[in-house]
């Protein structure tokens, strides 16, 4: 496993802007290119969601139906680093947002259960 710290989280009006970022250490041993990456929420009473998840190289990418086409998920594996642009952001976007690592899951892969690496959480409220 791979240690994952998000970072970004905070309160923006609907239609605002948020860049989420996830730092990985090497803990594990492996690089972090190995990992495919994804970026997961939950708000209060739901379940856990899938938000959007990036191939190891970045070339491929994913999205929920619900952002697509306002959020972009990116990495720099030389910082180590995941990150998830929100644009044009609604009020049911207000969740806890989850980075997750994975060492065989794919870009595509959407089950909270393909990811074996998670980091603690940061909170994204969204206002009306």
């Amino acid at each position: 496993q791979v240690q994952l710290v998000e970072s970004g989280g905070g309160s923006v009006q609907a239609g605002g802007s948020l860049r989420l970022s996830c730092a990985a250490s090497g803990r594990s041993g492996r690089p972090f290119s190995t990992y495919t990456m994804g970026w997961f929420r939950q708000a209060p009473g739901e379940e856990r969601e899938f938000v959007a998840a990036l191939s190891r190289s970045g070339g491929s990418t994913s999205y929920s139906e619900s952002v697509e086409g306002r959020f972009t998920i990116s990495r720099d594996n030389a910082k180590n680093t995941v990150y998830l642009q929100m644009n044009n952001l609604k009020p049911e976007d207000t969740a806890v947002y989850y980075c997750a690592g994975g060492l065989v899951a794919t870009y595509y892969s959407r089950g909270i259960y393909e990811y074996d690496s998670w980091g603690q959480g940061t909170q994204v409220t969204v206002s009306s």
